[in-house]
């Protein structure tokens, strides 16, 4: 081989990109609960300096989008995601909400008295 490839370390999901983006540390003190649906907002725009995936989360997410969506586009795991993310939350350029909660159910018992109802005109 001549050495003209991509670089395996830039190369998407490699060990040694992710090691980088992390700088090979395991935040575990500093992590705030993430699930995959949360949702990730911008609060600001994205500045000069941040790194280039903060930078993609912060310009990304004008919009509310879950964690799982966000790992996909960037083709991160949502474990490095979750560090990213955490240093954003911190720096108070992105914000994390709950997800939307499903609509509640209606009553089972009320919905048998409409259908009872209905069948008796």
């Amino acid at each position: 081989m001549n050495g003209a490839g991509p670089d395996p370390a830039t190369a998407p999901g490699s060990p040694d990109r992710l090691y980088i983006l992390t700088g090979g540390q395991d935040r575990a003190e500093k992590r705030t609960e993430l699930d995959l649906v949360t949702l990730i907002v911008s609060r600001t725009e994205s500045e000069a300096g941040l790194q280039p995936e903060h930078a993609a989360i912060v310009r990304m997410c004008h919009y509310p989008l879950s964690v799982a969506e966000i790992s996909a586009y960037l083709e991160l795991p949502v474990s490095t995601l979750t560090q990213l993310l955490t240093e954003l939350l911190a720096d108070r350029q992105v914000e994390a909400r709950p997800p939307v909660p499903a609509a509640a159910l209606p009553d089972v018992r009320l919905l048998e008295a409409v259908m009872n109802g209905l069948q008796k005109l």
